[in-house]
């Protein structure tokens, strides 16, 4: 499927054509701007099993132990491997609060 039919197929939003870390960084500005305590805790809690299912064990590990970890992780969750594997997660998100891509 070309990205154009997947943006149609999408309702036009353009969110498809974003890098995983540009899908990141949207959510993530999005939920600081609008106080989105909510979807940052969710990603705190999806976070280890991306990064564990990225081969990052050592990191899913110490991020179950500790928090502050996990809050410094949400800085990097838009890079890598990890990236890839919550891109489904920002793209929900992104798109329940109809946001679209920015104009490039």
């Amino acid at each position: 499927m070309s990205r154009v039919s997947e943006t149609t197929a999408e309702g036009g939003d353009g969110l498809d054509a974003l890098s995983s870390e540009e899908l990141h960084d949207l959510a993530t500005r999005r939920a600081r701007r609008h106080l989105d305590v909510k979807f940052l805790y969710h990603l705190l809690q999806v976070l280890p099993q991306a990064e564990a299912a990225g081969g990052q064990l050592a990191d899913a590990e110490e991020d179950v132990q500790s928090m502050r970890k996990q809050f410094d992780d949400v800085s990097n969750a838009g890079r890598g491997e990890v990236a890839e594997l919550l891109r489904p997660f920002y793209l929900d998100y992104l798109r329940t609060h109809k946001v679209k891509a920015p104009a490039r």
